[in-house]
């Protein structure tokens, strides 16, 4: 496992669009299908990753707090699942159901999406407002595993209640830690 820092996209930056099958139902669904009236946030995730299975529950009840005021959570795995099988789409149907993720958890095959995301890590968050221009793309909070930290998901939610608000969002924002993306 390889320490990653997110790269921090500009914010403004238009939410790449895609088509991506959804390994809960294996529908294919794009990111108009499911941007949120609010605002979305598009998380680069997977099955094996010691930072995401840190972070697993507190990205559920993030996602069941904020889906009820208008903003929906993306899941994305753009893993490289010949070198990686425990993140291929087969079990991460299974990953999805035994962690109750209320987030559809798309499949990206061939990588695109990740790289028009310019995402490097797991986790990586990008949160858009409701015109799908970015606004927040940083840390869930200061938590790692052995850190001690509690894992509390404030710094995202800050930037979500900001959006909510309309507030203006701290431009300062920390880059998410993970693993790296396995790239092909």
């Amino acid at each position: 496992m390889a320490l990653t820092p997110s790269n921090m996209l500009p914010l403004g930056t238009s939410a790449p669009d895609f088509n991506l099958i959804d390994t809960k139902d294996d529908q294919i669904k794009s990111l108009n299908n499911l941007k949120g009236a609010q605002g979305t946030l598009v998380m680069f995730i997977c099955n094996h990753c010691p930072f995401v299975i840190h972070v697993n529950q507190q990205l559920v009840q993030l996602a069941n707090d904020y889906s009820l005021k208008g903003i929906n959570c993306i899941a994305i795995s753009s893993n490289d699942v010949v070198n990686y099988p425990q993140d291929g789409p087969d079990k991460m149907k299974v990953h999805a159901k035994e962690n109750l993720y209320p987030f559809p958890y798309l499949y990206d095959e061939t990588q695109d999406v990740a790289k028009a995301y310019d995402a490097a890590c797991t986790p990586d968050f990008f949160l858009f407002d409701q015109d799908l221009k970015l606004v927040y793309a940083g840390q869930l909070d200061g938590s790692r595993p052995g850190n001690d930290i509690p894992v509390t998901g404030e710094d995202l939610r800050a930037a979500m209640d900001a959006l909510l608000r309309q507030d203006t969002i701290n431009p300062n924002q920390k880059p998410s830690m993970g693993c790296n993306i396995k790239w092909k």
